[in-house]
């Protein structure tokens, strides 16, 4: 499992103080960037080489809302590794108050959006994400 840290913004609240909804698929995509930096995948390094990850799925349940200036912990983890599709779920905590959970299930293409063999045509990142992969099944 991966953490990273971010701090709830003001302009990411409502009138009342509270994140707005949409904000925690930013904390996910947060979440996501940074583990894949940390691995040594960047998207940048993706990109360079082809390999696009649109997401095809996203779902999240709010649990108890996020607050202007609370310091947040965003947990994600890869729970399924496909040929062609990754999800990645999340946890979303204000110090150990889960806030919210969710995943994110996204597919390897090329850049005119068609499917791509990850396994196949880039073994070597197939098992680098292999090795993280803490499939739930």
């Amino acid at each position: 499992m991966h953490t990273t840290k971010v701090r709830v913004r003001y302009a990411e609240t409502d009138q009342m103080g509270v994140a707005y909804n949409v904000n925690y698929f930013i904390w996910f995509e947060v979440g996501r960037t940074e583990y894949m930096r940390d691995i040594n995948i960047p998207y940048s390094l993706l990109e360079k080489k082809g390999i696009f990850m649109p997401v095809v799925e996203n779902h999240c349940r709010y649990i108890k809302p996020a607050l202007y200036d609370q310091l947040l912990t965003i947990n994600t983890k890869i729970t399924e590794l496909r040929a062609a599709s990754i999800k990645f779920q999340y946890e979303i905590l204000d110090g150990e108050e889960l806030l919210a959970e969710g995943y994110v299930k996204l597919a390897f293409t090329d850049k005119n959006m068609r499917p791509i063999n990850m396994k196949k045509m880039y073994a070597d990142l197939w098992e680098i994400l292999d090795k993280y992969c803490e499939d739930d099944e």
